[in-house]
């Protein structure tokens, strides 16, 4: 096994190491107005129901759409989309149609209002299911009511947030290691 040389390491940037899964697009409508934003900050919570928790800050322009709609589309792009994702979250819904300027095709749900990305390889339909933790931490947990994936590729190459500008990929399986898990573990 190996043994690790190490140094101090600044607590602030502990999420480089922790970041829980691949980037997301988040999709949202109120009234008449839809929006897509970027996010990292998400977790599953239960199996069943899948529960998700996410944090989205308050000054983001999705933040009220999916607080007063309480719903929204979690979507899964994958590495062929990591510009316009980035492009995505470097910009704010107040001023662009995103759909319209990242060239995104919005699909109706069939479970929600919020639109899904048709180019994203999964669509989560989600209904807000619990609100308590949104006034004091940002944190909406959500029931994903209906869900959409593509049939091929099985592993696709989702697109990881390291922080500071830093992105990995994902999408490569490990054969060797699942033999030390038991199946009820993977």
């Amino acid at each position: 096994m190996p043994r690790y040389t190490k140094r101090d390491f600044p607590v602030a940037n502990v999420r480089r190491f922790l970041e829980p899964g691949p980037i997301v697009l988040v999709s949202s409508a109120h009234k008449d107005e839809t929006n897509i934003m970027t996010m990292g900050w998400h977790m599953m919570m239960e199996f069943t129901p899948a529960l998700i928790g996410c944090i989205i800050s308050s000054e983001n322009h999705s933040f009220e759409l999916i607080r007063r709609s309480r719903q929204c589309v979690i979507n899964i792009p994958t590495a062929d989309l990591a510009a316009t994702v980035v492009k995505i979250g470097n910009c704010s819904g107040r001023d662009v149609d995103k759909f319209s300027e990242f060239g995104l095709t919005p699909r109706p749900g069939t479970h929600v209002r919020a639109p899904l990305v048709e180019e994203c390889y999964a669509n989560f339909e989600c209904r807000l299911v619990d609100s308590r933790l949104v006034k004091t931490y940002n944190m909406f947990v959500f029931e994903v009511v209906k869900a959409h994936a593509a049939t091929s590729p099985k592993l696709p190459k989702t697109i990881h947030y390291r922080g500071d500008g830093e992105f990995m990929m994902s999408g490569v399986e490990t054969r060797k290691f699942r033999k030390l898990f038991r199946p009820e573990m993977l």
